[in-house]
């Protein structure tokens, strides 16, 4: 099962890997999505909010989230995800951070000014870099052998690239039509004119595993 599965990035090869995956999201026009996307994989979409859904117990073998753990209170999710977990089962949680802490990021300096003063979605990426705290979470719900792994690589894009990438951001998403414009324009104008067309972020992507 996978948990707030957005778009499909990661649906589609879970259902490859997997054979067969419930993919549940709260958003209908992304489950409307998800199902025009992915009519040839084995995939069934539930439209509800993870909390809410009916699932039945003991039922999978593995739950995973991909980028999306962050949006749920984990005092309601993490018993949930237990007691749909087969004994044994697994969870596996991820994130794509943009930026490694650890290395320089000079198109995150160069927007910042522009992005600085929209809100962050709840956790933000210091959610996931928070290793701690994430590892106690899930001991502290019963869950075993917790392992954490950070994983860097580099993303390279073309403005735009850039420029679509920039608008699936939720705190950029829900702005109004022309501040949102206006925003993406100008980091395009960033990426074309300061970077020649050629971006690249630093992203660290922390793993998240545990069972039951």
């Amino acid at each position: 099962m996978e948990i707030g599965a957005g778009s499909g990035q990661a649906t589609r090869r879970l259902a490859e890997l997997a054979g067969s995956v419930v993919a549940v999201e709260p958003s209908g026009a992304l489950a409307a999505h998800l199902r025009a996307r992915l009519t040839t994989a084995n995939v069934e979409v539930i439209e509800a909010p993870f909390e809410d859904v009916d699932l039945p117990p003991a039922s999978f073998d593995l739950v995973a989230a991909a980028t999306s753990f962050h949006w749920l209170d984990p005092l309601l999710a993490l018993p949930r995800v237990l007691s749909v977990l087969r004994p044994g089962g697994w969870l596996a949680l991820w994130w794509n951070v943009f930026g490694d802490p650890s290395l320089p990021d000079p198109f995150h300096d160069a927007t910042e000014p522009l992005l600085r003063d929209l809100e962050v979605s709840p956790g933000g990426h210091m959610h996931a870099l928070e290793v701690a705290a994430r590892c106690r979470e899930l001991s502290d719900h019963g869950f075993r052998d917790v392992e954490h792994e950070a994983i860097p690589w580099t993303l390279h894009l073309d403005a735009t690239q850039t420029r679509q990438l920039y608008a699936t951001f939720s705190n950029i998403a829900r702005l109004p039509d022309a501040r949102r414009a206006a925003i993406l324009d100008e980091i395009e104008r960033i990426a074309n004119v300061e970077f020649a067309g050629r971006v690249e972020r630093q992203m660290l992507t922390p793993i998240y595993t545990a069972h039951r």
